[in-house]
């Protein structure tokens, strides 16, 4: 599990630095901004901008698409936070945490774990374009 905070963890420890070199020289209020900065970042790095993550296996029978990601991939970010109100239409599989998910990407994927990656009706996609995503995610029947 502590492999999926490395990047908040990092973040938060560099912005913790920063602040406490600010704050040092007699810059209080830089200190703070940096701070908030480096938190938000930690934050958006967690995995706690996700959906819970289930295993392959369960998202393999909950028959709805499947969306493999893993914290700190800019581009899942970038798709996570399009698919706001429509995240949870879809099984998020951290691939991190589950072999059999990097087992699935690199299958997709030319033996690459690029992610995110993105199985609708059975046929998966690398790295689509969020409001593709979106557009699938919002046409199939809600479920959480």
């Amino acid at each position: 599990m502590l492999r999926s905070w490395r990047f908040a963890l990092l973040a938060l420890v560099i912005g913790v630095t920063l602040a406490g070199w600010s704050a040092y020289g007699g810059s209080g209020k830089s200190a703070v901004v940096q701070l908030a900065v480096f938190v938000v970042l930690a934050f958006l790095f967690s995995p706690l901008v996700f959906p819970r993550s289930v295993s392959a296996a369960e998202a393999a029978v909950g028959g709805k698409p499947i969306v493999y990601w893993r914290p700190g991939c800019q581009y899942c970010l970038r798709l996570r936070l399009v698919l706001i109100g429509a995240a949870g239409r879809a099984s998020w599989v951290n691939i991190w945490a589950d072999p059999e998910a990097a087992a699935a990407v690199r299958a997709v994927a030319d033996g690459n774990e690029t992610v995110p990656t993105v199985v609708v009706d059975g046929v998966g996609r690398v790295n689509p374009g969020p409001r593709w995503v979106r557009e699938r995610l919002r046409a199939g029947p809600v479920g959480e």
